[in-house]
């Protein structure tokens, strides 16, 4: 298997564009044109995760989190990150991190979290603004020799590349019918009229929304299948909040609880040996928030739309007061909102590629211990 086919069916899951701005996600470390026998899924790449990788010929490392973060300036073996990005460079070991890009999918980190804890009706916490654009393009209202209709050759090739998707439907577009004007002139070879002439035609305004990251592949498509010599679009950014993509996640319990009942239910199902949580607020809990890893941040938000419980982690000690008695926080720790994001990639990559060896690390790469 080539690492780039791997690296290719997890980034069209979860495009590198979602990653915040201080992210690292990537192929961090090797040649993705390498050929590898098998994977290994860990969290984190610590020195156990590595020395398992080696001693399962394990050609790559997938993790949650990018062991190169901050930037490397060196490669000195001063600190953990420089001696295990060697160390895997000698054992010809290739890394990659899958980290918010995978946080800011509707099937990621945080629908694991909710799928794991029985919740429903799930939503993204805070829909992300300027990862959408519209598509206006303008087809001739005419049929190709066979009969069909030119404008559904060219809406069916940009669907295919990736536009018209919005929530749970596709094929969306919105069409008008209009006249267009153009004159060819010396040098051209119009699909309708002739050099010299001014022609007027009758055609169909086409417009779409789509993910900011499949803009060039939808004008390739566009391009590809419109009949025009010269194709006249338009692109526009919008404001508009992308349902799908963002950060957290909201969610209802199928039947409310107690509220110690459902602590106690988060300590068994994440598998987490403390919950630090604030003062009792609600003798039921209904409504769910959640965020994988540290989502201080996303308080306001789970207050906003009403949650009864705000479950992520890595609150300092006065952000508790935030909860303003309006809320539960409700802190399981890091490693323990985050360590299902094994099996989710894990479950990607065997339903990709079934006859592939994909290894789940049995390395505990939690850096907190509790007693």
């Amino acid at each position: 298997m080539k690492i780039s086919n791997i690296i290719s069916t997890l980034e069209k899951w979860a495009p590198p564009a979602l990653q915040e701005g201080y992210d690292n996600s990537g192929l961090l470390v090797g040649d993705s044109n390498a050929e590898i026998e098998r994977a290994l899924i860990s969290l984190d790449v610590t020195d156990g995760v590595l020395e398992e990788a080696i001693a399962n010929n394990c050609g790559l490392i997938i993790t949650h989190h990018p062991i190169i973060f901050g930037g490397l300036k060196k490669l000195t073996g001063r600190n953990y990150a420089e001696r295990l990005v060697i160390k895997a460079i000698k054992n010809d070991v290739a890394l990659y991190a899958i980290h918010t890009n995978l946080d800011n999918i509707s099937t990621g980190v945080n629908y694991k979290i909710a799928e794991v804890l029985g919740l429903v009706n799930c939503k993204i916490l805070q829909p992300k603004k300027e990862t959408l654009k519209k598509l206006v393009t303008y087809v001739p209202d005419i049929n190709l020799e066979n009969g069909t209709p030119v404008q559904d050759v060219v809406r069916n090739a940009i669907w295919q590349a990736g536009a018209g998707h919005i929530g749970n439907y596709s094929a969306c577009s919105f069409n008008t019918k209009g006249v267009g004007s153009y004159h060819p002139k010396e040098g051209a070879n119009p699909f309708i009229g002739v050099v010299g002439k001014t022609e007027f035609t009758p055609e169909i305004k086409i417009e779409v929304i789509f993910p900011t990251w499949l803009e060039g592949k939808i004008i390739f498509a566009l391009k590809n299948a419109h009949p025009y010599e010269e194709v006249a679009y338009e692109v526009y950014s919008l404001e508009n909040e992308n349902q799908e993509i963002g950060a957290g996640m909201i969610g209802e319990l199928g039947e409310e609880m107690d509220a110690m009942e459902f602590l106690k239910s988060i300590k068994q199902k994440m598998k987490t040996d403390s919950v630090k949580f604030t003062e009792i607020t609600t003798r039921k809990i209904k409504r769910v928030a959640l965020c994988g890893g540290s989502g201080s941040f996303l308080l306001p938000y789970a207050m906003a739309v009403g949650a009864d419980v705000f479950i992520s982690s890595d609150f300092k000690y006065h952000q508790f007061f935030d909860a303003e008695g309006k809320i539960i926080i409700a802190d399981i720790g890091h490693y323990e909102t985050e360590q299902f994001t094994i099996e989710i990639l894990y479950d990607k990559l065997k339903e990709n590629f079934p006859n592939f060896a994909v290894l789940k690390t049995k390395v505990d790469t939690n850096p907190v211990k509790y007693i």
